[in-house]
């Protein structure tokens, strides 16, 4: 199996501005995603970023690193720029890993990748784990994705689906049944995030401000399997930057 893996980075961030360069355990938070995804057997790995302040810093490490606009509207148009300039063929794959994912396994990276390749009526993969209390599927913020019998996305929320029309009136004390998080990981074939930015956003997309419904929209499908190995949550906030300093020096 042959795969691209592609680290979308930007240096403004709503929540945590430089986000790319916070230093994690001596190493900065770019340089950690890079050699999670340098554990797999990618045949390439290559950060894209509108910013030079984070090409010098890839640079430093000895890592490859694309310059791109920076008008872009979503991360997912940043990557089909960034494979563009990589030259990348419709037919191969391309794993979008977050550049705020500093503790992505590798064994993930490369679960999403190899999925793609598996299910050729697929144009894209993704991860999904369960739900174990009430919490997690009432939290907007929680992604949340029903599947066919094919593993196939029918759809994601950030509504609590499926709705446990009985057992959501009683209180859970243990997972609720076919309740799945999305793991905001992909594999795309190059030609679907070609095809992507040249559709609308779609009507769904723009209630839940998810960007995968413009792809199930367009009659595309999206394979979803549970993750192999737990994935911990990203840096978005100041908080969870130390908490994963704390985690690295523990």
């Amino acid at each position: 199996m042959n795969f691209h893996i592609v680290i979308p980075a930007r240096f403004q961030s709503q929540r945590l501005s430089g986000k790319p360069l916070k230093i994690i355990a001596g190493k900065t938070m770019i340089e950690r995603v890079y050699q999670c995804a340098s554990g797999c057997s990618a045949e390439s790995v290559t950060v894209a970023t509108d910013d030079q302040r984070i090409v010098d810093a890839v640079n430093a490490f000895g890592g490859n690193s694309i310059m791109t606009r920076a008008d872009h509207p979503s991360g997912t148009d940043r990557l089909q720029e960034a494979v563009q300039i990589l030259g990348l063929s419709d037919n191969e794959i391309v794993v979008n890993v977050q550049g705020d994912e500093p503790l992505m396994p590798a064994a993930v990276i490369e679960q999403v990748a190899s999925n793609l390749a598996s299910n050729s009526h697929a144009s894209a993969a993704t991860l999904s784990e369960d739900i174990n209390n009430k919490t997690v599927i009432f939290n907007s913020n929680a992604v949340k994705v029903v599947t066919d019998q094919s593993d196939i996305a029918l759809y994601f929320s950030r509504a609590p689906i499926p709705w446990h029309r009985e057992e959501f009136e009683q209180e859970i004390s243990g997972p609720v049944v076919n309740a799945k998080r999305h793991i905001g990981i992909y594999a795309y074939r190059v030609a679907l995030l070609n095809k992507f930015v040249a559709w609308p956003v779609s009507e769904l997309e723009k209630v839940e401000k998810l960007e995968q419904l413009r792809i199930l929209a367009n009659g595309e499908k999206i394979h979803v399997a549970s993750a192999c190995e737990d994935v911990p949550a990203g840096v978005d906030t100041e908080q969870d930057l130390q908490r994963v300093i704390a985690q690295l020096n523990n």
